[in-house]
């Protein structure tokens, strides 16, 4: 975790500059060339030198942080892998340590050992020693890992429970109105907002996908969703659900007054320079009403089809398939499962001057420049149906459409793709296969889907193996048995990867979400058995397909290459069609040499 050069105790006094750029030439690790080429850039941007010797790859951070850790005869700690304790943290309070890039590591003696981006910044030094009012004993440390560090310790959970329970005093000391509590001139300062403001903050900090607001009988809970998993956090006083739950509905625009109806509404707002569009569901339960907050971040905008972790194969196809200038291609799979990012990420490629693209949608999730976007009403009578009647008198090269709901719907976009546009949309089904079943189960007539549908895009999304904790593992007797039924004699000797749990994962093992995928070309073989209704047939050609790859299988080729674990694929395999005879015979011959190829020796 930590190595301390030349057996010395690390000393408690500032640290002099010294000169990082000539003493890396004399070790012979950068060229005097690269040296002035970083330094002109310095003096143009201000950036710190070994910043710019990192980015223009120079040096390995890693390899910079060591020799600063032999040349000033201090620690370098690699905080992927530090225990932290969350006390010996907070010793430096969060507006510190981002300055100056600092985190109290250990205080268990009469100093504070303090990691460090720049152990050389005696002004840092300083005021650190001030605000801590105790010696201090400095480690480098990695700045990016540290901001990372920075985002998963200083949670606001603390600050939420404060807020909660200064509201809680306030509505028990005087009987109120809510809605005028709500609506006053010092509205900025009432607890209820703070504690929004809160919960938004920490939400966003630790990205959550949505944020679940539930009243119980002697308790509130409010739990947020991290890479797929709820995390709960407990407040006392249930009687600041009906503040909270008041609040959302006045930033929403909902109807206050109605508690017995679901209410679905939306509003914006920026949360540390990030605008953030809020999807609010509430839902009258037992003990009041439920609501769920969906969080959209727009900041980084849509993503690049390079950035879903699509195998490269795999992209080739879907990018040649969505340049076609006519029919139909479906997204399919659960809610929650990428479909949306998967066809923003296609708009993307295809937005371009001489396209004219329309969306159809409900809600608009990301906005695009040059994309005509629709946000369907029902209410008003603004459907899916009536606006893609619209849409086609609109001359599109283009249409999206957010879900194929019904079958007014689904007839409507197979007609438009068959009429020269390309039409995308998305279909709640468990696999690629599926879909079709699904289509004709609308009402949709097979020989119309037979010349509209182009191909399919099956996917899921799977936990990431955390990268500060995985390491290899045998699988355990349950996962071993199932590996043998799935691959037969090829499961022997596989090895997979999980997280023990750390810090910058929560404890859980993981840390993000990577998508696992199945295309499905409509090749003619495949539109004949379409064209008759043939699902049977249908199925049993899509499965014998050449280069087909089951949902099964991509899953498990994800956790070969360590990418997530068993069980993972053990947990989403089981809505999966595909049999194990098509994934033993999919799956590389050699397992082993692919977890070898991919870094896994």
């Amino acid at each position: 975790m930590a190595s301390t050069p030349a057996n010395q105790p690390p000393s408690s006094k500032p640290r002099k500059k010294i000169r990082i750029g000539d003493l890396l030439v004399q070790n012979k690790i950068i060229s005097q060339l690269q040296l002035d080429s970083a330094l002109s850039e310095q003096k143009t941007t201000g950036r710190k030198l070994g910043r710019i010797l990192v980015e223009n790859g120079y040096i390995d951070e890693v390899q910079l942080l060591q020799f600063l850790s032999r040349q000033l005869n201090i620690p370098y700690i690699d905080l992927k892998h530090f225990r932290f304790s969350t006390e010996t943290v907070r010793l430096i309070p969060e507006i510190h340590a981002r300055r100056y890039r600092a985190i109290a590591l250990d205080a268990s003696g009469v100093d504070v050992l303090v990691g460090m981006a720049d152990p050389t910044d005696i002004f840092a030094f300083d005021e650190l020693s001030r605000i801590l009012q105790r010696p201090i004993r400095t480690a480098v440390v990695c700045e990016s890992d540290l901001l990372t560090t920075f985002d998963t310790l200083y949670r606001r959970t603390e600050e939420i429970s404060n807020f909660a329970e200064k509201l809680g005093e306030e509505l028990r000391e005087r009987d109120i109105d809510l809605g005028q509590l709500m609506q006053a001139d010092d509205v900025a300062d009432a607890p209820v907002v703070k504690l929004l403001q809160s919960l938004f903050e920490d939400a966003i900090q630790v990205s959550s996908s949505d944020v679940h607001i539930e009243p119980d009988e002697n308790v509130l809970r409010i739990r947020q969703r991290i890479d797929g998993a709820l995390h709960e956090q407990i407040m006392d006083d249930k009687r600041i659900a009906s503040a909270l739950v008041l609040r959302l509905k006045l930033m929403a625009g909902l109807d206050i007054a109605e508690k017995r109806l679901p209410q679905d509404g939306r509003f914006s707002l920026k949360v540390k320079q990030r605008s953030i569009d809020i999807r609010m569901s509430t839902m009258p339960i037992q003990y009041g009403e439920s609501v769920v907050l969906r969080l959209l971040d727009q900041t980084g905008g849509v993503r690049r089809l390079d950035e879903l972790g699509m195998p490269a194969h795999l992209a080739q196809r879907f990018e040649r398939l969505i340049h076609n200038p006519h029919g139909m291609f479906l997204v399919t799979g659960p809610t929650g499962s990428g479909k949306t990012t998967s066809l923003y990420a296609a708009l993307n490629l295809l937005n371009r001057p001489e396209n004219k693209i329309i969306t159809v949608e409900d809600p608009v999730e990301y906005r695009l420049s040059r994309v005509n976007q629709v946000q369907v009403n029902p209410e008003i009578g603004l459907t899916f149906a009536r606006v893609l009647r619209a849409v086609l008198r609109q001359d599109p090269d283009v249409v999206l459409v957010g879900e194929m709901r019904d079958e007014e719907t689904a007839e409507i976009g197979i007609r438009a793709a068959l009429t020269g546009h390309l039409v995308l949309s998305t279909l709640h089904t468990n696999d690629a296969v599926s879909t079709v079943s699904r289509l004709l189960d609308m009402g949709a007539k097979g020989y119309l889907v037979a010349s509209a549908l182009k191909g399919v895009l099956a996917q899921r999304l799977v936990k990431r193996v955390c990268s500060g904790c995985g390491e290899q593992y045998q699988p355990d007797a349950n996962e071993a048995a199932w590996l043998r039924a799935t691959l037969g004699e090829r499961a022997a000797g596989m090895q997979f990867r999980r997280g023990t749990g750390c810090t910058h994962c929560n404890g859980t093992g993981y840390r993000g979400r990577v998508g696992v995928y199945e295309l499905l070309e409509i090749d003619h073989d495949l539109a004949m058995a379409l064209g008759q209704s043939d699902h049977a047939e249908f199925a049993r050609l899509a499965r014998a397909k050449e280069g087909a790859e089951p949902l099964t299988q991509a899953a498990l080729q994800r956790a070969v290459e360590g990418g997530t674990t068993l069980e993972e694929v053990m947990r989403i395999s089981g809505g999966f069609e595909a049999s194990p005879e098509t994934v033993r015979a999919t799956m590389p011959a050699d397992p082993e040499l692919a977890l070898r190829e991919a870094g896994f020796s």
